[in-house]
């Protein structure tokens, strides 16, 4: 029997490296964004509020990375799995600890492994997918 696994996890520098390709993609809209990147455990690693970012977006930015990485599939594909199952609509979002179903959060896929998960907060959720896309772009160099 196994007793120990080794679990590959975003680094910091990788981390680092998407909140600032997220705010640089920022900078270009007329909003203010909070991005967070938390690592395959969930636990915050990198983070940026900009200037004039609602304060509610620092909690929800972190929420929906953690979502991300916790399950491995976006935020806005969420809604999408339990928009129609009434009880799993109901109870997931109520009864799910930081589980966020709009939206903003994008998992860290590396080597086809979750890695980490980023959140993006301050816009419409449509926007915040773009801001965190936008991230992830920087590591694909």
């Amino acid at each position: 029997m196994q007793h120990t696994i080794q679990r590959p996890s975003v680094s910091h520098a990788a981390a680092q490296a998407v909140v600032e390709a997220a705010v640089r993609a920022a900078q270009g809209t007329p909003v203010a964004y909070a991005v967070a990147v938390v690592d395959a455990g969930g636990h915050l690693t990198a983070f940026a509020r900009m200037d004039g970012a609602p304060v509610m977006a620092i909690q929800v930015a972190q929420d929906k990375a953690y979502t991300a990485a916790g399950f491995g599939m976006s935020t806005e594909r969420w809604h999408e799995f339990i928009k129609d199952d009434a009880p799993l609509a109901l109870g997931a979002p109520a009864g799910v600890e930081r589980l966020v179903a709009f939206g903003g959060g994008v998992p860290i896929i590396l080597d086809g492994h979750v890695v980490g998960g980023v959140g993006v907060c301050g816009g419409h959720w449509s926007d915040d997918v773009k801001i965190a896309e936008a991230g992830l772009a920087a590591l694909d160099r």
